[in-house]
């Protein structure tokens, strides 16, 4: 091996550690798909313990059994995050699995729904707007005495630039998005 080789790997080990999550405990919502799988494994990796949830019980218990197979420590449960009382389940959960501490929110459980905007009914605004941006307010304001109690946190929110630009067909799912960036601004004042 080259003594540059040597070197590249003694800095990338370097990073590792700099960049360590070893004691830190993370929810992640809409783990087992997408984005959210992705960052459970990379949150993982970093020493992080996770907790993640998924309404698929069978996605859920197939990633669960790939992550402990990876020695990953990741646990997680069954939450439709549309869904209130499923909402205030799982933050109790979290508590419970991570003894009443909670150091990152990654709010990233979302649906979409692509029709014409004179379609949408009543039915699908609260589905889209309570998974998407009901859920994100509800969660971050139960996370808070779990990271009041760990002395930090991080709230991380995921969107779209669907926000910004305008997809025929997705006016719910922007506007819920929408919203949830907004509130993202007001949350970091």
């Amino acid at each position: 091996m080259e003594d540059y080789q040597k070197k590249s790997i003694t800095l990338v080990g370097n990073l590792d550690g700099r960049w360590s999550l070893n004691g830190a405990t993370a929810l992640v919502t809409g783990g087992t798909k997408g984005i959210g799988h992705a960052i459970v494994e990379e949150l993982a990796k970093f020493g992080a313990s996770v907790y993640t949830c998924s309404r698929n019980e069978a996605e859920l218990a197939e990633c669960l059994k790939q992550w402990e197979d990876k020695k990953f420590k990741v646990t997680g449960s069954v939450c439709d995050v549309s869904s209130r009382t499923e909402r205030e389940k799982l933050m109790e959960n979290v508590s419970t699995v991570f003894q009443g501490k909670l150091d990152i929110l990654i709010n990233n459980a979302g649906a979409g729904l692509f029709k014409p905007t004179v379609e949408c009914t009543a039915v699908d605004y609260s589905f889209i707007m309570s998974t998407n941006f009901e859920s994100a307010l509800h969660l971050s304001q139960l996370a808070h005495p779990l990271m009041k109690a760990s002395a930090s946190g991080s709230i991380v929110f995921i969107s779209t630039i669907g926000t910004l630009l305008v997809y025929v067909g997705c006016a719910l799912y922007a506007a819920s998005k929408g919203a949830m960036n907004q509130l993202t601004k007001h949350l970091a004042c």
